[in-house]
């Protein structure tokens, strides 16, 4: 959220055309330099890869209906549940929120008129695509079994799928990724408007900022990971095999030293989302504004120190396991800040329940329950009876579906109106969010018993006293599918029958609300100058440009 630092941006008028309306044909789409029209085509390729990956995933979960492997073959089962992961994690979940709402709205939110680097921008897009297509390509010949993580000897020298095709389709989409967060940390640093100081830059440009740094330092590191497998899975050179001289544990090494900042690559954006969320639909200033910027560099830092704790079972240092233990318990400690200054914001507040602001407190809450129950994979003695199991699938999932894709919901849906210019139905988007928040939780709870009982994950079979929880799972899995499904069909509607939305409809701070809807190519008609007080919570304070500035001086002279 844009904070109490208000804006005088000198805009008026609306433009004659909009990012949308000028040019029509397919090619001004495919060569725009506008960051507008990349973040649109991200968002329609993002969610073709999310609906895919939902596909595998009712594969998954109508196979576990009964204690048999009667739908698919257990080799079969392997692969569906391998190409589910690969599809949400390195198609959507990295780069949704900063392709889609980062793209659309950083250089918005700091008063630029476009990134930094726009043809960089639009490479990185095409790099998406030409990764997508190839991990697709693989998947529909013939597949891979390895599991998302490719974990090594198997991926090197037992599966006999397309493990190659894939592992190249992922190698390439992180030079997408690496791009954009090159792109975002040069705008953040260079084309902030004036006034755009650090400390009144909106909380969910920090996110992206942090976000960012973990991109570029953390993604070369799974693209040498990969490079290193293909040579020992073409030419046999022994670095991961222990047959030839390798060592399998120094693959999970690198893996989860990329895999775990991975983790805040997919929530530290959407944490941004919500920090914006709450605080507009509370009609508060965020409480502990500085203390939530700084847990965001604070969680992207930490980040890279905890991956031992996907290893604890692995054979490492037993002293090992007792550090990343410690720091696992550590990197709790920024993000209990965002949940308690977020809930301190609630306190008090003129909180509107709109539909972005369920989708917040549904995040507040499913995040919760995923991060304290990585508290208890973070200790030892625990881990060693939850890992391979449910436990960990629950885990994982109320942190990234029930933390980034609610998250990113919620983003789609605050911000629809300045993409669109139009207004969707609130009463089905209510509906819609409590179907997906009822609907997850009758999923992945039971997983956490199921887990704890000693259910082991990728398994297409299991015993019989397992069935009722996951007949349970399986019905929560229809209704957040039916929940998922809704907003493709109102967002959608609204495009063609849905009211203007005007410039400013929740008459909310933020430079991007000073602006028309859908914006203009170059996003402003001039320069905004980001000044101390002159909005507020949809109310002018009557200060003028000029006062504005002489009392940002008096306070930077004092």
């Amino acid at each position: 959220m844009q904070t109490q630092d208000a804006i005088n941006t000198g805009i008026t008028g609306s433009p004659k055309t909009n990012y949308l309306t000028n040019g029509f044909t397919l090619k001004s789409w495919l060569l725009t330099k506008d960051h507008k029209r990349i973040a649109i085509m991200y968002l329609i390729t993002v969610s073709m890869f999310f609906f895919a990956g939902g596909l595998y995933a009712s594969a998954i979960r109508l196979e576990l209906l009964t204690p048999a492997s009667d739908l698919l073959q257990t080799g079969t089962y392997n692969k569906v549940f391998t190409q589910h992961g690969v599809l949400m994690i390195f198609f959507f979940l990295i780069p949704s929120i900063p392709a889609v709402l980062g793209n659309f709205l950083l250089p918005i939110m700091i008063g630029a008129k476009d990134l930094a680097l726009p043809r960089i921008n639009l490479l990185s897009l095409y790099i998406y695509w030409v990764g997508g297509l190839l991990t697709i390509y693989a998947l529909l010949q013939g597949g891979v079994d390895t599991g998302w993580t490719f974990y090594t000897p198997y991926s090197t020298t037992f599966s006999n799928t397309y493990v190659m095709a894939v592992g190249l389709g992922i190698f390439i989409n992180g030079f997408s990724s690496i791009l954009t967060g090159l792109n975002f940390i040069v705008t953040v640093h260079t084309m902030r408007a004036p006034g755009m100081t650090w400390f009144r830059l909106p909380l969910f440009v920090w996110a992206m900022y942090a976000v960012s740094l973990v991109m570029i330092l953390g993604t070369p590191v799974i693209a040498i990971t990969i490079l290193l497998l293909a040579l020992e899975r073409l030419v046999g050179v022994g670095i991961f095999d222990p047959s030839i001289g390798g060592d399998p544990i120094l693959f999970q090494h690198l893996f989860w030293f990329y895999s775990h900042p991975a983790v805040y690559i997919m929530i530290l954006p959407g944490m941004g989302v919500i920090s914006e969320l709450i605080s507009n639909f509370s009609r508060k200033k965020i409480f502990g504004y500085e203390f939530i910027a700084f847990s965001s560099i604070a969680i992207a830092v930490f980040g890279f120190l905890v991956w031992g704790h996907h290893m604890f079972v692995s054979g490492q240092s037993i002293y090992a396991g007792l550090v990343f233990s410690f720091l696992t318990m550590v990197v709790a400690v920024p993000s209990a800040i965002k949940m308690f200054n977020w809930t301190a914001t609630l306190y008090k507040g003129s909180v509107s329940f709109d539909t972005p602001m369920l989708y917040a407190l549904g995040f507040m809450g499913l995040f919760l329950i995923g991060g304290l129950t990585g508290l208890f994979l973070g200790s030892i003695g625990l881990t060693v009876h939850l890992t391979d199991t449910y436990f960990v699938v629950a885990h994982f999932h109320y942190v990234m579906v029930g933390g980034q894709v609610i998250a990113y919901l919620g983003g789609i849906h605050y911000w629809w109106p300045k993409m669109t210019g139009k207004m969707y139905s609130e009463f089905w988007g209510k509906i819609s969010a409590m179907l997906v928040f009822i609907g997850f939780n009758l999923t992945f709870f039971p997983q956490f018993i199921l887990g704890y009982q000693g259910m082991p994950r990728r398994y297409a079979s299991y015993p019989e006293e397992f069935q009722v929880l996951n007949i349970f799972s399986t019905a929560g899995a229809s209704v957040l599918g039916v929940g998922l499904i809704m907003p493709v069909l109102y967002l959608g509607h609204s495009l063609f029958y849905g009211k203007a939305a005007g410039d400013n409809p929740w008459m909310l701070p933020g430079l991007e609300w000073r602006t028309s809807s859908p914006p203009p190519t170059e996003n402003f008609e001039k320069t905004p100058i980001v000044t101390w007080e002159a909005y507020e919570f949809g109310e002018e304070s009557g200060l003028d440009l000029e006062e504005a500035r002489r009392r940002d001086l008096a306070a930077a002279v004092s």
